[in-house]
């Protein structure tokens, strides 16, 4: 006989008990049901742009597992770092039963023009961003040396300033940073890429020399970025200083002292003896005061590159300026066309720092290429997301530069949405006389929502810096009797810049009058064309009511709009849904025709009814 197996005291016909039990959802042991599963979560697919299997899952708290199968069961085969198209991505929230959602609050790829809603708590008083500006050898670099207590100039060549730099100075426990730039040039360039970096223009003339041509040059590209201005009058140690001699000359260049009625502050100063360059702190913090800076250091950072180099050890570096919110070690940011972990920060005194809040300068190490100066930067979530837009961005600037043309004069006003339009023009001109003369004629010009800006006027050839303020302005170049080089051009070209060259006053007028009023955004009126009486009407099942109708004056077309009148009245006003001749369609029937009209959503129409048409047509301005 066999032998008997033991199961430890259990007998065989228990355990298959227990297994039927197991087995059957409503007998059996309770320690061998299977549990009931939680329902699965009911949180909205909210699509972002290549988003992949994974995000959705992570998205909606469901498994991968379980985002695949749904895709299997649409016929399609999926990974879970696979990106799921918008379309896909619908069909999926209803193949789940979940509500689908588009995410268009923040488009990343176009950080620049993203608008963050900061809390009115979270905001607080920010250090003001100054740019020290003016012509060459005035001072510029030697006051900030002594508000710096440092001898930078010492070091630069020629006594020059070579780079940008941007530093942080206390003064009575509130903090003030400078930018110290080559000229007005790198100002405006970075302005041009729509970099506003700066708060307050610092404008140094020396009071023994007055106003120069770069002096006027800066002037222009302060009142182009719409920046105030305080004006420091150096060197009035000197024998020869005319301070009062500066102030008439700027009053010339429209910079009208305070004093003299204006809102422009000035201060004395020698910038090498320190003398009352403690006034000039206090008078850039009562202008900021004034104008209320506030940051909310509590939210991402984003702000501008200052500069940007590749170093032999360090790799690609950048000195970044925080503009709001509070930039970490670690930090992912996208800049411009490139991305960075932020490895390493260091302030102005190269010491290393963890954190950087607004309008604090810092240079910082992580990035996987060299950006541009003037590109603004912003906090991301993960390295993954700044590689996405970093080669988006890259893409679309491929794009753009492949298919960039010149912005004519006649394209100036096409993106411009206001009432009152403006044309903002650069006047270069051969001599003075003919500057003073273009200048004159082209403010005269009179053309009714428009109206002419003169950016800057001066004398000699067109230069790359024109170009620049010509970009960072909106404006097109004109050169009266004047040349622009074969590389002047060319950067012209590049940057979308029109220069129209001239050589008769007359010819010149006539063309930008001609330009102004075809800017002009075109009036429009409806004139009436012709009348018609109703004779009959017909009624069509599941079409409508049609009208025999008789064209008394005028005529008619199929475009026209038509108002309905009974017995003197309007009684509905609309457009003709079908005008036929017979049985044919017709485009037009003139008086003393008949002809079947049927009005598009009317079919109250009755025998007797006037009908009155218009055409919408362009009001032109003729003299």
């Amino acid at each position: 006989m066999p032998k008997k197996q033991n199961y430890g005291g259990v007998k065989k016909s228990d355990l298959k008990a227990k297994a039927n039990g197991a087995n059957n959802k409503k007998g059996g042991d309770n320690n061998f049901q299977r549990r009931p599963q939680a329902p699965l979560p009911k949180l909205p697919l909210v699509y972002v742009d290549q988003m992949t299997v994974a995000d959705i899952a992570s998205v909606t708290k469901r498994g991968v597992a379980d985002i695949i199968k749904a895709l299997m069961e649409m016929g399609m085969l999926a990974s879970q770092n696979q990106s799921i198209d918008r379309d896909t991505a619908e069909l999926l929230a209803n193949e789940l039963g979940i509500e689908f959602k588009v995410d268009e609050t923040k488009d990343y790829t176009n950080f620049e023009n993203l608008k963050f809603e900061d809390n009115p708590e979270d905001l607080v008083p920010r250090s003001p961003v100054i740019t020290i500006m003016g012509h060459v050898d005035h001072g510029k670099t030697t006051l900030l040396d002594t508000i710096r207590n440092t001898r930078v100039v010492d070091s630069e060549f020629g006594g020059i300033t070579q780079g940008i730099g941007a530093y942080t100075v206390n003064k009575d426990g509130q903090s003030i940073t400078f930018i110290d730039t080559p000229g007005h040039a790198a100002f405006t360039e970075m302005r041009a890429r729509g970099a506003q970096v700066t708060d307050i223009v610092v404008l140094v003339v020396a009071a023994d020399d007055g106003v120069m041509p770069q002096t006027r040059e800066a002037i222009d590209h302060a009142k182009a970025a719409n920046c105030p201005m305080v004006v420091a009058v150096n060197k009035i140690d000197r024998p020869n200083a005319n301070p009062d001699r500066v102030k008439q000359e700027l009053a010339e260049c429209g910079v009208l002292a305070d004093d003299w009625g204006g809102d422009t502050p000035f201060v004395y100063i020698s910038a090498l003896r320190g003398t009352n360059v403690e006034e000039l702190l206090q008078t850039i913090l009562t202008v900021a005061e004034l104008q209320e800076y506030k940051a909310n250091p509590k939210r991402e950072a984003n702000g501008f590159v200052i500069e940007s180099k590749l170093d032999k050890t360090k790799g690609p570096t950048a000195t970044l300026l925080v503009k709001n919110g509070t930039l970490k070690m670690g930090d992912i940011i996208v800049c411009g066309d490139t991305w960075a972990k932020i490895r390493a920060m260091y302030n102005d005194l190269n010491k290393q720092v963890r954190e950087a809040g607004p309008s604090m300068p810092v240079s910082v190490v992580g990035f996987v290429d060299v950006p541009v100066a003037g590109d603004q930067f912003l906090v991301v979530k993960d390295e993954r997301q700044a590689r996405q837009i970093s080669e988006t961005r890259t893409n679309r600037t491929k794009n753009k530069n492949q298919s960039s043309k010149v912005i004519s004069l006649e394209d100036m006003f096409k993106n411009q949405d206001s009432d009152t339009k403006e044309l903002k023009v650069i006047i270069k001109a051969d001599t003075s006389g003919s500057q003073e003369a273009v200048k004159g004629s082209i403010e005269k010009i009179d053309v009714d929502g428009i109206k002419v800006s003169v950016v800057r006027s001066s004398v000699g050839p067109v230069t790359e810096n024109d170009v620049l303020l010509a970009q960072a302005s909106e404006a097109i170049i004109i050169a009266f009797n004047v040349q622009a080089l074969a590389n002047t051009k060319d950067f012209a070209k590049s940057r979308g810049i029109e220069i129209r060259s001239y050589n008769i006053i007359y010819k010149l007028i006539e063309d930008i009058e001609a330009a102004m009023k075809g800017m002009l955004a075109p009036v429009y009126e409806d004139k009436t064309c012709g009348e018609a009486e109703v004779r009959e009407t017909f009624k069509v099942s599941k079409v409508g009511t049609i009208a025999g109708c008789m064209v008394t004056n005028g005529f008619v077309r199929r475009v026209s709009n038509v108002m309905v009148t009974r017995e003197g009245k309007t009684v509905y006003t609309g457009r003709i849904a079908s005008l036929k001749r017979f049985k044919d369609d017709a485009k037009e029937v003139k008086a003393g025709y008949d002809c079947g009209i049927m009005v598009e959503n009317f079919n109250d129409i009755k025998v007797g009814d006037i009908l009155v048409f218009t055409i919408t047509e362009e009001v032109t301005n003729e003299e």
